[in-house]
């Protein structure tokens, strides 16, 4: 299993940026390059425990869904969100926040495993880990530049 950790310190209330990491417009912006949409379960707004959303996108140039559910929520200092159904064996994402003086410390674990066995973990290890990570910190930039703004 491939895991991601990161931290992303925001100038923001805790609140606000815990809000933000769950909102789901927000997400589809911070996605404009997979052209990433949700299409079924919650589609806009704020998600919330016990939901579950589907996205529609494009990744390494194939059309892929992923259904994730909120399986954990403790408002405003943690969610963690797995996958039902979509392109990886298992995921997890682990959604962490700490206040921090005037800011809030946003942690992301994020847990994969590819299919394919022993061709999946290569993969993740040539390829699938650093794209993650890359796509999760255009995610966290979006969510720290909106954040910053506001306040």
């Amino acid at each position: 299993m491939a895991t991601i950790y990161l931290e992303t310190l925001i100038k923001a209330d805790i609140h606000q940026v815990f809000d933000l990491a769950r909102d789901i417009d927000l997400h589809q912006k911070s996605t404009r390059k997979t052209n990433e949409k949700a299409i079924a379960g919650r589609i806009s707004g704020l998600i919330e425990e016990g939901e579950t959303v589907t996205w529609k996108a494009k990744h390494l140039g194939v059309n892929q869904t992923l259904t994730t559910k909120i399986i954990s929520m403790e408002k405003p200092f943690q969610f963690t969100d797995i996958m039902l159904k979509g392109a990886f064996k298992t995921m997890k994402h682990q959604h962490i926040f700490k206040k921090k003086n005037d800011s809030t410390l946003m942690i992301d674990i994020f847990e994969f495993e590819s299919p394919l066995g022993m061709i999946g973990r290569f993969f993740n290890h040539i390829f699938l880990k650093d794209y993650m990570k890359n796509f999760l910190l255009e995610r966290n930039e979006l969510i720290k530049k909106t954040a910053e703004t506001v306040n």
